[in-house]
């Protein structure tokens, strides 16, 4: 990232000591880091430590003495010419309050002036006590300023300051700076560029009458995210969704299906010119054997049904794999990563991701996931409790090699 140039905004948590190893590890990726300070986050880091660290001026305010224009970057408001001369604003830790007045477009101190003036990206590392981040007027802002563009690094759970464990810690370092990586380095955004990705997402739903169905509990949450980083990537991707309350990834195809049949159909017809195919959908594994016709009426004490079984999709795309590369998810009770081995081999796959749907902060309706990314070689990649957002970035990661030994 030699020659980068980020704006590090530091607001009053008691995460903002950190900022001082982020300044440290940017640098040391060859980043030009400028620190702006919020006056409450003065108060828990001193700016000469900041200053020493990213050797270069700190600023703290909009109406420092003699503070009107950058020297050497021309002439204009200071908030101006800090804006047009970066390439992202970084903004870590975040408090709530900050979040708040970014997602409403409030400039009262340097920090949001700057925020408000840039053209470049924003990621945003929030830092809070778990209730407030778990607030439902928090929520709303995050998801707002996540709908204009603005990207996130999610908190991860821990011990908070308050003594309590909860979701609220600043995302650990690396973190933080894969995502700078992912947003500065061109290679990196579009090191899918030129391929077809088809994704599936979200459960299916087997009728029993023309009013009640058999499902899971599946968001789709999960395929969604893979399709809107393989988007972000640069690859073409279509998404084949069984149904969901998610809006598709932008710039993303998307095709909208109901049954294990109507989704075994799609994804084979879409996979013909696919270079990838990731099966995240959580496809049921039988169906009636026979829909009633009319809604099954009370009054029996005992209702039996017969059930066949539905095609197993991967497994038939293995079968016929040629060039393409094959990703699946295995989600077990019991025995889920020795199981993710075998449907590896059985379906001949490049890569499968399991996970255990009883780990808290796991499987199916949440936001976060934990799981392990096994390879053909059989090497594991134990994750921890992650977004989906990030799991999804980091299954295209391991994906790179695969695509070079295929090509």
């Amino acid at each position: 990232m030699k020659d980068k140039r980020a704006i590090l905004g530091v607001t009053g948590s008691i995460a903002a000591y950190k900022a001082a190893e982020l300044i440290r590890r940017l640098m040391s990726q060859g980043v030009d880091v400028t620190v702006v300070m919020t006056e409450s986050a003065v108060n828990f880091i001193s700016p000469l430590t900041l200053g020493v660290l990213s050797k270069k001026r700190v600023y703290c305010s909009l109406f420092e003495a003699g503070s009107t224009a950058v020297p050497g970057d021309g002439d204009g408001p200071e908030h101006i010419s800090l804006a047009e001369n970066c390439d992202l604003l970084i903004i870590a830790p975040c408090t709530a309050n900050v979040v708040g007045k970014l997602a409403h477009g409030l400039a009262d101190d340097l920090l949001s002036t700057v925020a408000l003036a840039v053209t470049s990206p924003i990621l945003i590392a929030p830092a809070m006590n778990d209730a407030m981040y778990a607030n439902p007027v928090v929520r709303s802002n995050i998801k707002l300023l996540k709908g204009k563009g603005v990207r996130f690094v999610e908190p991860e759970e821990g011990e908070l300051a308050s003594g309590k464990l909860g979701k609220g810690r600043l995302a650990g370092i690396e973190r933080i700076v894969d995502e700078v990586k992912r947003i500065l380095l061109p290679a990196f955004r579009d090191d899918f560029s030129g391929k077809t990705v088809v994704v599936s997402a979200g459960p299916t739903r087997e009728y029993i009458d023309q009013v009640r169905f058999l499902s899971n509990p599946s968001t789709g949450r999960m395929g969604y995210a893979l399709a809107g980083a393989a988007r972000e990537r640069g690859a073409k991707v279509i998404l084949i969704s069984g149904p969901t309350h998610l809006v598709p990834p932008q710039g993303v195809r998307t095709i909208n299906v109901e049954t294990a049949l109507e989704m075994r159909k799609q994804v084979l017809e879409n996979s013909r010119k696919a270079d990838i195919v990731v099966m995240a959908a959580a496809v049921a594994n039988y169906r009636p054997k026979k829909k009633a016709e009319t809604k099954i009426k009370k009054g029996k004490s005992n209702l039996t049904l017969e059930f066949e079984e539905n095609p197993d999709i991967l497994a038939e795309l293995g079968k016929k794999k040629g060039r393409k590369v094959l990703v699946g998810f295995s989600l077990e009770t019991r025995g889920h990563v020795r199981r993710a081995r075998e449907k590896l081999r059985e379906k001949n796959l490049d890569l499968i991701v399991a996970n255990d749907p009883l780990q808290d902060g796991a499987g199916f309706g949440v936001e976060t996931n934990i799981v392990q990314i096994i390879d053909r070689e059989g090497n594991v990649k134990k994750l921890p409790k992650l977004p989906k957002e990030e799991i999804a970035h980091l299954i295209l990661d391991r994906l790179l090699p695969v695509l070079t030994k295929v090509a």
